[in-house]
């Protein structure tokens, strides 16, 4: 009975009731006592598995999501007395907490200017222009080390079955955006005649925020690291370094590089184009020359297969949304936040039915107009091939009046 009792099977099953009851309602404290005297030495892979289960379920990832942070606390103390993982200069994993504990230091100095201005700081100007400098370093920072987990990890993730944690980990990572989000919007609210009262409120958000940033960096390192460093293999970790080299630094620069992987790198571009030209509806083009056309065009492409599978994107020079190689052969469905998913799936299942043959949408992001359209793709027979999407940066030709002619043509 006591080997039962050790047993993963066992452990996994408390860990789904104590999750459960405190879905349902039950306090918090009983359930960490009871946690506590049955379960010793939970493992990342196990709440991993946990949360898989529960979705499996039919519990959404929205609901795990807001107990994430209560079920992080019940087994934080656990986690925390494993052994953390080895993790050597250079490989991913270290790059990911060397991200992590420059991310704390940012965190300490805006702790310090939003505490000097709840303190009453003489030059509070200077103070609130210190702070916006910094807090909006944080925010372009972060949502790039977090665009490298859920672009890159978390597809290397759903290639072994793991998609639940990765789910209700990008749930929160959205939370804290908009968080961060609605802290900028206070602290530009705020100016030289503000109240003690506003900037003693406007520290006790940012100690939320703070909060809710390095609960997600002890999730990072002490369960998606060991989950990620027990299902990944050595080939697949040489490809994800170096499509995180695309995205260069967030925070500081890594400042030593000793991983040596056991097996040669292997470079995912494709192969030399093989000869012969390929005949279209007019005129024919080789490999190469369609290669180079859809690199070069003035939008981005993106192609989701009849099987809601990405198949290809194009890499122009000016991405407007963050693509990378690693979604190719990912569902559609894993690509977009978990509160969006639902939308997503009506778009397609539309055109699959023949309902729509396109849509579009417009928004405006960082400072830029961006016009979106979702196409149906259908052969001869008007039998569905997939789904196209076109994105392009519309703000010059927004604001374009007049005329400018082929003859006007200069080379400036």
């Amino acid at each position: 009975m006591s080997e039962y009792l050790q047993s993963k099977e066992y452990k996994r099953s408390i860990l789904k009731r104590l999750i459960k009851d405190l879905h349902n309602g039950r306090d918090f404290n009983e359930v960490k006592k009871e946690f506590g005297a049955l379960v010793e030495g939970v493992e990342a892979a196990e709440i991993a598995d946990m949360e898989q289960q529960l979705i499996s379920e039919g519990l959404p990832p929205e609901e795990i999501k807001k107990l994430c942070d209560v079920h992080s606390a019940l087994f934080k103390d656990t986690l925390e007395r494993n052994e953390p993982p080895e993790l050597v200069p250079g490989h991913p994993l270290h790059l990911l907490k060397h991200e992590n504990d420059a991310a704390r230091t940012v965190l300490e100095e805006i702790g310090g200017l939003t505490q000097n201005l709840s303190a009453g700081d003489r030059d509070m100007q200077q103070t609130l222009v210190s702070l916006q400098e910094k807090i909006s370093f944080f925010k372009k920072n972060l949502d790039a080390h977090f665009s490298k987990k859920e672009n890159i990890f978390f597809p290397y993730l759903e290639k072994h079955n793991i998609t639940g944690p990765p789910a209700v980990m990008w749930a929160v990572d959205d939370e804290i955006r908009d968080m961060i989000k609605i802290f900028i919007s206070s602290l530009d609210k705020l100016g030289s005649g503000t109240g003690r009262e506003q900037t003693q409120e406007l520290g006790q958000s940012w100690e939320q925020l703070k909060d809710k940033v390095m609960e997600m960096f002890f999730k990072e390192e002490n369960i998606l690291t060991p989950m990620m460093k027990d299902a990944l293999t050595e080939t697949e970790w040489v490809e994800i370094k170096e499509q995180l080299q695309d995205f260069g630094p967030s925070f500081a620069a890594a400042d030593a590089d000793e991983w040596m992987p056991d097996v040669p790198g292997q470079t995912l571009e494709p192969g030399k184009p093989a000869e012969g030209a390929i005949a279209l509806d007019v005129g024919t083009l080789s490999p190469l020359e369609i290669n180079m056309i859809l690199k070069n065009l003035p939008v981005d492409i993106t192609f989701v297969g009849r099987d809601d599978t990405v198949r290809y994107f194009s890499l122009g020079q000016e991405r407007i949304f963050t693509r990378t190689k690693s979604i190719i052969g990912r569902k559609v469905q894993n690509c977009h936040p978990p509160d969006s998913v639902h939308m997503v799936e009506k778009i397609v299942n539309d055109f699959k039915s023949g309902k729509h043959n396109n849509t579009e949408f417009w928004l405006e992001l960082n400072g830029a107009f961006i016009h979106i359209r979702y196409l149906a793709l259908r052969d001869e027979q008007g039998e569905y091939l997939g789904t196209m999407e076109v994105s392009q940066d519309i703000t010059k030709l927004r604001a374009l009046e007049g005329e400018r002619r082929l003859l006007q043509y200069t080379e400036s």
